[in-house]
């Protein structure tokens, strides 16, 4: 079977897309902090987590199923772009558009903020993509008036929730976005309530889950507020807004300019109202500038349609310029997007980051590095010194390796050579994983170079002996002085003493 010239190209883009994402990391740096924590969910799963919903969990455990190799953790947010961009490419399709719209769609998409969110094994890629999709099936009601796109949407909806809560914002702009359209009759239609209640169906398990563990989720949020949001600028927020597709700024444009100019997208204005409120939201809410990531690709659909017809065909020289201006913009800050220049280089250079907020971590200051790029490096470093330790005991069986944070030990299970490690926390969902129904006898302690205790006063009536035996020394890491400590034969049962602890961190 021949396929057809715009399949052709659309698999042009899928290769692109997936041919970029080897590129864009230099092997200097290991996998992110996230990373790690998401992986080892893959290995308990449940119907929720303290930091997370469950649907996270289950492409981990495909991820491990498959051997958990670096590439495999690489594969599925790159999986998840390129699945954006497929909508992205089919919403145009639906809108009237033609080879070239679908290719400028398509470019957009590629060179922009989503080749950074695609990056990194978090539940943001996903999320893009739930949104993408919640917007295509609502854009395929609105053009057909069939019942069975409501059924569809929610289903998107259940499981972006059960992928992250953030989906509650686009609903939340949706609903006011639809009556101020004038979409009355939606709100007559019964399948949109039975619809609704699959939704409700689909998520209670993970409802069950929350009321079961008190709510996690807003515990979560009330932290979320007081150490993180708290530092957001809502002038920086929209400021980021205009950087995530500013190589693609004239679609969006044309995109916001179509809804009152072009008499087909008059009926979709839903799109441009739901932007507005949903945007608003988040600004009220001092979310944090990403958030709103997924409300974008579905208005560059609209913006290459309108380009489009506004580029007639004869004038072929200024479409294909249109799209070398996407490429062309997008160039200067590959360099500074993504991983791909030692840490060094980039602390040498810290001009040409720190004007666009790069170096600004979430405590509000600047630091030498990106933050997501310091939290890349130190890892390896940190599970060949805890190996190491590890390998000199003859009572493994009775050891716990307990570290400070969910980045260290989660590092620690997937780069350990000793595959039953199993370090945890009394940080995010590790609480949860630990080995309390064995003796405890000896402690590995991993922590923080802000530990205000180096000398392990604390520690030293549990344990006969105590030595640190290292630190992590690479200076750009985030985790840098980061200190091992062996704490050996215990006097008294540790087990009461981290069952205490845990019960302390659950509580906050």
């Amino acid at each position: 079977m021949t396929l057809s010239r715009n399949t052709l190209v659309l698999w042009f883009f899928i290769i692109l897309k997936f041919g970029i994402h080897c590129l864009i990391i230099s092997p200097e740096y290991d996998l992110h902090r996230d990373e790690y924590l998401h992986i080892d969910q893959g290995k308990h799963l449940a119907w929720g987590y303290l930091s997370v919903p469950p649907l996270t969990s289950w492409s981990s455990w495909l991820i491990l199923a498959l051997g958990g190799s670096e590439f495999c953790v690489k594969f599925f947010p790159a999986l998840y772009g390129m699945l954006t961009m497929v909508v992205v490419w089919k919403a145009t399709e639906v809108l009237g558009g033609k080879l070239f719209a679908q290719i400028l769609a398509a470019t957009a998409v590629t060179f922009s903020v989503l080749l950074r969110i695609n990056m990194l094994y978090q539940p943001n890629s996903l999320d893009v993509l739930a949104w993408t999709a919640m917007y295509y099936t609502i854009l395929q009601y609105l053009k057909t008036e069939q019942s069975n796109w409501l059924y569809r949407a929610t289903m998107v909806a259940a499981l972006a929730f059960l992928n992250k809560y953030n989906i509650v914002f686009l609903l939340a702009g949706l609903a006011p976005a639809l009556l101020v359209a004038g979409q009355y009759r939606l709100f007559t239609n019964r399948h949109l309530y039975l619809a609704a209640l699959l939704a409700v169906l689909l998520i209670t398990p993970n409802l069950i889950w929350q009321y079961q563990n008190n709510w996690p989720v807003v515990h979560h949020m009330k932290l979320l507020s007081k150490t993180q949001l708290v530092n957001v600028n809502r002038g920086d927020f929209l400021k980021e807004q205009l950087l995530y597709f500013s190589s693609s700024a004239f679609v969006m444009i044309a995109a916001l300019v179509s809804f009152s100019t072009y008499q087909p997208f008059r009926k979709y204005r839903v799109f441009l109202w739901s932007f507005l409120f949903s945007l608003g939201i988040f600004v009220g809410a001092r979310a944090k500038g990403y958030y709103a990531i997924g409300l974008y690709p579905i208005l560059l659909a609209f913006g290459s349609v309108y380009l489009e017809n506004a580029i007639r065909e004869r004038w072929m020289w200024l479409r294909v310029a249109a799209i070398m201006l996407i490429v062309a913009a997008f160039l200067p800050i590959v360099k500074i997007a993504f991983p791909l220049q030692s840490p060094e280089e980039i602390a040498s250079h810290p001009e040409s980051f720190q004007p666009l907020g790069l170096l600004r971590w979430e405590d509000g200051k600047d630091h030498t590095l990106p933050q997501d790029f310091a939290d890349m490096l130190g890892w390896k470093e940190l599970a060949a010194k805890v190996d190491s330790e590890y390998a000199k005991l003859k009572d493994k069986k009775h050891t716990v390796v307990l570290c400070d944070n969910y980045g260290q030990a989660g590092a620690i299970n997937y780069y350990s050579a000793f595959k039953d490690i199993g370090a945890v926390t009394v940080n995010a969902d590790y609480i949860n994983w630990f080995p309390l129904d064995e003796e405890i006898v000896n402690v590995i302690l991993v922590q923080n170079a802000d530990d205000d205790d180096p000398d392990r006063n604390k520690e030293k009536p549990l344990f006969r002996t105590i030595r640190r035996t290292g630190k992590i020394e690479s200076k750009y890491a985030r985790e840098v002085g980061t200190s091992i400590y062996m704490l050996e034969s215990a006097k008294v049962s540790i087990n009461e003493i981290l069952k205490s602890d845990i019960a302390e961190a659950r509580w906050k």
